[in-house]
């Protein structure tokens, strides 16, 4: 009703419809832990990233030490668009090399931003800031033009440069530590701040730039370089104290929503770097998974160089989550820091990316596997199957990488780790099980409004409104199998869902119930000779 009926006429009133849209969540976006060149580390929290060209200018592109930067690489390379990267950095040992380099320009201590010997060719140098403008800026921001300097910094091994003018020591919007904390990607200052005024460096001898000449910038001592840290292991994603820091694998807490994981072999195997990953971590991670809505895509282990080797090696695998995919063989693709050279690479990243483009095309409930999941950047496969071996393997829950005839290298198998025929699991199918977490995340998301409004028919009928909307959307883009929308799912929310002993208790259930689309992965074509017609 209007505030106030007073005076005889007509008055206006705006009705709310109870219609709120539910929309639905992302399905492909990405998340890789891993070391890197550079970069934020875990206790800053993910990093969202558009392109690999992002990857590059934060976290330092390919680098032999990870195997991230190749995962990334194929990732976008197939077809992937947004990806959560967390960086992890193990602490060298005590008395060896630090964590970040540093630099002593003119007296004020510099470090880099990130760990990493990349910030071993950092350079800084100081200049003071002509007379006439110096005197103009310091009456604005009530210093003396005496205290204004310019530092310039410089990445020699990317040519990246930063220039900072009119900044100072002394207390002042201009205050440099502040002003690098907020504006630099490449230095810190290190606290305190020098008492005294700065002097600036000299110019450059003749024929040299000025991050030639030592007089006329600094780098880094070589006592103060720093290190890439020691090589990953389980602690450095699930160990004691990780989950509450919200650090390693849990940085993830810190991400609204992430629906792939990938984890790029870490472990050393025959001296050979980047080959495995522990066991024990995958398990974990694929409960992880299960509590964030999301799948994890499993690598095959370096030691499967054969089919038998598979078959005996899946019950080892460390788990067989609902929401995780393991896909076989690995990939052989050049790289880039060995000119070229082919070599073995595990899968991860590429399958994340074909899954990307499936979605993008066709919708999280397509299988993301068959003629149109074609591998880009593979030139073969570390082991080509036959139909029996592929036969032998699907049975069990892996997922085939085939070269098919004029289709090239493809994704063969759209099953989980729940997908072998012995478990009779309702969710063997890997597009089956990725539209339940579809559904799950976005009704999740999309209900929250429900909370704490009157628990009766007028708030069950609007819940039946918006979430039959929404999957009424889902069914006429081909989400749910049924001619009609009474067979691909329903929506109930009433007095026999909801109990008056339920309202009691602040309690609102809702049941919704899909038909989902199961991939046709077994095709039977039956062929009979028929005789000709006799003539009579």
């Amino acid at each position: 009703m209007p505030t106030t009926l007073s005076y005889p006429g007509v008055y206006i009133e705006e009705v709310p419809s109870g219609v709120r849209t539910i929309m639905g969540v992302p399905t492909s976006i990405t998340a890789f832990i891993g070391r890197a060149l550079k970069g934020p580390t875990d206790a800053d929290g993910p990093v969202m990233i558009n392109s690999y060209a992002d990857f590059e200018r934060t976290f330092g592109g390919l680098w032999e030490g990870s195997a991230l930067g190749f995962a990334v690489r194929d990732f976008y390379l197939n077809g992937g668009t947004q990806a959560l990267i967390v960086r992890l950095y193990r602490e060298p040992e005590e008395n060896t090399r630090p964590c970040k380099a540093s630099i002593d320009a003119k007296g004020l201590a510099l470090e880099a931003a990130t760990p990493g010997a990349w910030g071993n060719k950092l350079r800084a140098r100081i200049e003071m800031v002509a007379e006439e403008i110096a005197t103009m800026v310091a009456q604005t921001l009530g210093v003396s033009s005496g205290d204004l300097f310019t530092l310039r910094l410089r990445d020699m091994h990317t040519g990246i440069e930063e220039q900072f003018r009119n900044v100072t020591l002394i207390e002042s919007p201009r205050r440099v530590d502040r002003v690098l904390a907020n504006e630099s990607e490449l230095m810190r200052v290190r606290s305190p701040l020098p008492s005294s005024p700065i002097t600036p460096h000299t110019e450059p001898a003749e024929g040299m730039t000025e991050w030639e000449d030592n007089a006329a910038s600094t780098g880094v001592d070589e006592s103060q370089e720093a290190s890439d840290g020691l090589p990953l292991d389980k602690d450095a994603f699930t160990g004691n104290g990780k989950e509450a820091a919200k650090e390693g694998l849990y940085t993830l807490e810190k991400a609204d929503l992430f629906n792939l994981l990938c984890i790029p072999p870490y472990l050393e195997v025959s001296g050979i770097q980047n080959q495995d990953v522990d066991l024990p971590l995958i398990s974990d991670v694929a409960r992880y998974c299960e509590t964030r809505r999301a799948l994890l895509v499993v690598d095959p282990p370096s030691g499967w160089n054969n089919k038998k080797r598979a078959t005996d090696g899946i019950s080892s695998i460390g788990t067989n989550s609902k929401n995780a995919a393991l896909f076989f063989p690995r990939l052989m693709e050049p790289n880039p820091l060995r000119e070229s050279q082919v070599e073995y690479f595990a899968p991860c990243g590429t399958i994340a990316g074909i899954i990307t483009r499936i979605d993008a095309t066709h919708g999280v409930w397509k299988a993301s596997a068959g003629l149109e999941a074609s591998i880009t950047g593979a030139v073969g496969l570390s082991v080509e199957l036959t139909d029996a071996e592929n036969g032998e393997l699907n049975r069990l829950g892996v997922n085939c990488l085939r070269t098919i005839p004029g289709a090239g290298r493809v994704v063969w198998g759209a099953r989980t780790l729940q997908g072998d025929d012995r478990l009779a699991s309702e969710w063997k199918y890997l597009p089956v099980r990725r539209l339940a977490l579809f559904l799950e995340e976005s009704l999740f998301r999309g209900t929250q409004w429900v909370v704490f409004e009157p628990n009766d028919e007028p708030l069950w009928s609007q819940i039946r409104l918006n979430i039959g909307a929404f999957m009424q959307n889902l069914f006429r883009q081909g989400a749910f199998q049924g001619r009609s929308a009474r067979e691909a799912y329903f929506v109930k929310c009433d007095r026999e869902t909801t109990t008056q002993n339920d309202i009691n208790q602040g309690i609102v259930n809702i049941a919704v119930g899909v038909a989902p689309r199961k991939p046709a992965e077994l095709v039977v074509i039956k062929l009979q000779q028929i005789a000709g017609q006799i003539q009579t």
